[in-house]
């Protein structure tokens, strides 16, 4: 599945802080910046996006799935 996400995250040393790869072993993820929402999108078979948005607001994030 693809997920995509509206967030607070804005700098490159904020995204090594989130360390997602740890979230999955089947996940590929970007942001794209240049986006006002700072959008990270998201590929994975098994990972949820309830998961994923829990995982940036306990490191201090927002995150909204986009439909």
């Amino acid at each position: 599945m693809i997920y995509v996400f509206r967030t607070s995250v804005i700098t490159e040393l904020q995204v090594k802080k989130l360390q997602l790869d740890r979230l999955s072993t089947d996940l590929n993820w970007n942001f794209d910046f240049e986006d006002c929402d700072n959008i990270l999108r998201i590929v994975s078979s098994s990972l949820k996006p309830t998961k994923i948005i829990e995982h940036l607001h306990l490191n201090g994030f927002e995150c909204v799935e986009l439909e």
